[in-house]
């Protein structure tokens, strides 16, 4: 990540430091699930890109993975507009409720491996 346009400043990194610390139930339950490689790729969470800090980001295939709550609901259109800027960088990005990690996590993991399958 040399591109001056994923740096990240100094408040944006210590922000996702802090919201390690604090993940949703969602994120917690999907991080249990694919951490330390369990899927076989690695994925850091709350990783800081640029200004943005993304739920959880997959290097080797430059995903990035979301988890949705009811304040979604509200940022459409702020959803949208950031998708559009990561994805102008060159990332890629799904997107899940946290209805959907918390209640269907098998769903969620078997559409994960399939997007991380179909860019290998």
């Amino acid at each position: 990540m040399n591109d001056p346009s994923w740096q990240s400043d100094r408040a944006t990194r210590e922000q996702a430091r802090k919201l390690r610390k604090n993940l949703t139930l969602g994120e917690a339950i999907l991080w249990d699930a694919i951490r330390a490689k369990k899927r076989g790729f690695k994925v850091r969470r709350q990783h800081p890109i640029g200004d943005f800090i993304v739920d959880f980001y997959c290097p080797e295939q430059r995903l990035i993975i979301e988890i949705d709550g009811d304040a979604h609901l509200d940022q459409i259109d702020h959803d949208a507009q950031r998708t559009a800027i990561l994805n102008d960088l060159g990332f890629r990005m799904i997107r899940f409720t946290n209805n959907e990690v918390e209640n269907k996590l098998r769903e969620v993991l078997q559409r994960i491996d399939a997007t991380i399958a179909s860019y290998k």
